[in-house]
């Protein structure tokens, strides 16, 4: 019986082995989820900046009864996964309007006016996840009969094109997703 008592416990080569099983399906469930809820978060940037621009604009606007046009920023052709400087292109209309990003973005950024100044539509389009489809948002006060250049973000949905009047999703006076297949949907 004394022997029974002084018997040294633990755990078998079973047991570790099913709890490293259990710990490897949960991390399986649980790191796809998280990468997902970090693409999603990054979109933030992108409606973040946008109202930023929106409000530059309407200062802008207030003090010279225009609106300012501005090329996409950072000078890219296509966005990429990876933070990029604040640099090229319409870095100096975006200086004359009065905004800037804080540090390096992930999406490539636009504003475009309409024929006499009085409407614009802004733009933001990013590849967050490398994988060569493009998640876009947008702006538009209100619907401009006619842009004066290219707006980076909806392009693929046509809602800042001048032909597709009123955009096909309601982005007046709201920042948004350009398309269903946008903003967090994408991922």
């Amino acid at each position: 019986m004394r022997k029974l008592l002084n018997r040294k416990r633990g755990f078998t080569l079973i047991e570790l082995m099913i709890v490293v099983a259990i710990i490897g399906i949960l991390a399986a469930i649980a790191i796809p989820n998280f990468l997902r809820f970090q693409l999603r978060s990054k979109t933030g940037e992108a409606k973040t900046n946008l109202a930023g621009i929106r409000t530059a604009e309407e200062g802008y606007f207030a003090e010279y009864n225009r609106y300012l046009p501005a090329a996409v920023s950072p000078a890219l052709t296509n966005p990429r996964n990876q933070k990029q400087p604040w640099s090229g292109g319409g870095v100096t209309q975006f200086d004359q309007l009065g905004w800037g990003p804080e540090g390096q973005v992930f999406y490539l950024y636009t504003a475009a006016t309409g024929a006499s100044g009085a409407s614009w539509a802004a733009g933001a389009t990013g590849d967050l996840d490398a994988d060569g489809v493009t998640s876009d948002f947008g702006y538009v006060h209100p619907i401009p009969a006619a842009l004066t250049g290219p707006v980076a973000g909806c392009a693929a949905t046509g809602v800042m094109n001048p032909a597709n009047n009123p955009p096909t999703l309601d982005l007046l006076n709201t920042v948004g997703p350009c398309g269903p297949a946008d903003g967090q949907s994408e991922f």
